[in-house]
């Protein structure tokens, strides 16, 4: 009698077993169970270990931490009618699991599906000056857009960045071009900034020289003094008092007359 009981209670034991085994569930700090009970969501479960009642309660696992979504290059047009290739990464986790489960059929191809929209979306009002020069305030435009989208389904989008701006062959010649003719044009306002400067303080030094005429007559003896030091020129000036040449002919002439 006791032999035959004890033959009954070992697959009883065995089934008690594997019930107990399937209903102790574990998941990581990082990690969240959503469970439907008979089809209801009975609740959120973890970190560490809880129980699950087996056949009546399904689980699904969600990882909380933050997801990266590589967007593949999207063709856009932009406002001035330029077609650029734009690829951009998002980063986004899950905050509420439940809705993650109940509110979207897949959160993760929903979210991939939608920063690509919105991607083209977004770049497609901009020109493409502003697309190259605007890239903080657009990906935290393009960031605001899908964290309001994605809100409903309990995910918290924390970051967009464009990664990459492909522009066409011609574009980048004229992009070129135009630099070039930027600097050139920055170089002659320079050179007529300069020319007017020293032109004003030609007219102070000419209205300086006028009032004082020695300070002419010195300017003029340093400048020789600058030419001396070449020591390859010679320099014929004329004095302002009697030339040597006329010194001369005057003494010959005083000379003769003496004679006769």
């Amino acid at each position: 009698m006791i032999g035959s009981i004890s033959e009954l209670m070992l697959p009883v034991l065995i089934v008690v077993l594997l019930i107990i085994s399937q209903s102790i569930k574990m998941v990581n700090e990082y990690e969240r169970v959503v469970i439907f009970r008979l089809g209801r969501l009975s609740g959120v479960k973890g970190p560490g270990i809880f129980l699950i009642i087996p056949i009546i309660d399904k689980a699904t696992k969600i990882d909380l931490r933050v997801v990266a979504i590589d967007v593949p290059k999207q063709a856009v047009i932009t406002k001035d009618n330029v077609t650029v290739e734009v690829d951009a990464v998002v980063y986004y986790k899950v905050v509420e699991p439940g809705a993650a489960i109940t509110q979207v059929e897949n959160y993760m191809f929903a979210t991939s599906t939608l920063s690509q929209t919105t991607l083209r979306d977004v770049l497609g009002q901009m020109e493409l000056d502003e697309l190259l020069s605007e890239r903080e305030n657009i990906n935290k435009q393009i960031q605001e857009l899908l964290d309001a989208y994605t809100d409903p389904w309990g995910i918290k989008v924390t970051g967009v960045t464009i990664r990459d701006v492909a522009l066409p062959e011609t574009m980048k010649r004229a992009i070129a071009k135009q630099a070039e003719a930027e600097r050139e044009k920055r170089a002659r306002i320079i050179l007529a900034e300069g020319e007017s400067q020293a032109a004003q303080k030609m007219t102070e030094a000419a209205a300086l020289y006028e009032g004082i005429p020695t300070a002419i007559k010195l300017r003029e003896l340093q400048t020789l003094a600058e030419i001396a030091r070449e020591k390859n020129l010679i320099v014929v000036t004329q004095s302002q008092t009697l030339e040597t040449g006329n010194i001369a002919a005057i003494s010959q002439a005083i000379s003769r007359r003496k004679e006769q």
